[in-house]
């Protein structure tokens, strides 16, 4: 299955930084606008599941901000 998904994307100091515009949540970066378009999808497919196989486990984190 493919899908076509919208990202924004901009220079900043170091990294081009990208999020897509249907899962805001989805946001990375990448030192050249190539390797932001992959670390972009990569961010996505863990978000979706694909790449998780079905005898997987999960665990509960807790992470201070």
């Amino acid at each position: 299955m493919e899908t076509k998904l919208k990202m924004v994307y901009w220079k900043g100091k170091k990294f081009w930084v990208g999020k897509l515009i249907d899962h805001p949540e989805v946001m990375t970066q990448g030192r050249t606008l190539k390797e932001l378009e992959e670390n972009i999808i990569d961010a996505y497919k863990l978000l979706v599941l694909d790449e998780v196989p079905e005898n997987h486990e999960s665990k509960e984190i807790s992470v201070a901000v």
